[in-house]
């Protein structure tokens, strides 16, 4: 498990984010891309610059369809101006109207680039819901972060143990949230090696998207949201967060975190060619160079042979080498997908 900041540091950057943020909506021809890569606009007498983050910025070029590899073309070829026409043009041309996620904190960062219908689920309401749950709970926050595209929490209970192949394990949850649209909301459940200290992502307990689909039946609803009340909203809130509360408490399930242990164990029976198996998940998970280097040398150098369960572990081990904390998480996702997938990917190699 890759150790992100302290939850102190983090809490203190939700508190600072909360209190800078600021959106805008704001119809595309009033927008204006400049030179030097940052976006104008003026809304009543204010007038505001803001540099998009990479994120930002590829949400920008995608609802234009302009494909990042030109992107990357142009800025080699004329710098910021070929961009910023390309961009303004589609602003123009195929005018629509777009909500601007900002960070107001000194910076003026242009962070999200969405839909007008997008519903923020903000991370210092995730937070306020969980952590006293998770402390009712027993829980210990093992490692949490803020990127650009995300929060993750990832939190056990010395509550809920058992033995696997040799080792403990302790019931835990992976909660994360972007409020910049790169993803929904979602707990996760998360077996925690207490030797080791890596953690593989089991199941999906909860997933909450941030905007309304046309063919969902409360989309009416959603697209109504501006004519609601502040009572409406506060309620609306208020019983959705209960809901967390709600599906953290289930994934501290004992019956259930058993049976998912059980599940583990019996990978230890399924026989493996190291080679051949990291050649299988390399193209299935599109891993990189390094990655699929470090999975063969964790599974090679492991101490549980060559079986499913050995190939789990080198996966979650190589959590803990990458450099970025999205991809960190990824790697412990896919442990948890390679043991469910069918006996006959490895009986064919």
């Amino acid at each position: 498990m890759k150790q992100g900041r302290t939850l102190q540091q983090v809490a203190k950057q939700i508190q600072s984010d909360a209190k800078a943020r600021k959106d805008f909506r704001v119809p595309t021809p009033e927008l204006h891309f400049s030179d030097e890569g940052t976006i104008g606009f003026k809304v009543k007498r204010d007038n505001y610059a803001v540099t998009p983050t990479n994120h930002c910025m590829r949400q920008i070029c995608s609802r234009s369809r302009i494909p990042a590899d030109y992107v990357d073309r142009m800025q080699e070829a004329k710098g910021g101006a070929l961009i910023a026409e390309n961009i303004n043009w589609w602003w123009r041309n195929k005018p629509e109207k777009r909500m601007l996620r900002t960070l107001m904190n000194g910076s003026q960062v242009g962070r999200a680039f969405v839909s007008e219908r997008y519903r923020p689920l903000e991370n210092v309401d995730l937070v306020a819901a969980v952590l006293p749950t998770l402390e009712q709970l027993g829980c210990e926050v093992l490692s949490c972060e803020v990127t650009e595209t995300r929060l993750y929490l990832q939190a056990a209970t010395p509550r809920i143990e058992a033995k696997l192949v040799g080792d403990r394990v302790r019931a835990g949850v992976v909660i994360g949230n972007s409020e910049v649209g790169a993803g929904s909301l979602f707990e996760d459940e998360l077996l925690w090696y207490l030797a080791c200290k890596n953690g593989m992502i089991a199941t999906r307990l909860m997933g909450r998207h941030h905007i309304g689909r046309r063919n969902d039946p409360l989309f009416e609803l959603d697209t109504a949201a501006e004519y609601y009340t502040d009572a409406t909203r506060e309620m609306d809130d208020r019983a959705f967060w209960m809901k967390v509360k709600d599906a953290t408490t289930a994934l501290f399930n004992k019956d259930r975190f058993l049976k998912r242990v059980a599940d583990f164990e019996a990978t230890t029976e399924q026989k493996i060619k190291p080679v051949e198996a990291v050649e299988e998940i390399t193209t299935r998970f599109r891993f990189s160079e390094n990655e699929k280097e470090a999975v063969l040398n964790h599974l090679i150098e492991g101490k549980h042979g060559n079986n499913l369960f050995g190939l789990i572990n080198a996966v979650t081990r190589t959590a803990t080498d990458v450099e970025s904390y999205d991809r960190s998480i990824d790697l412990q996702r896919f442990g948890g997908e390679i043991m469910e997938l069918p006996k006959s990917t490895w009986a064919k190699h």
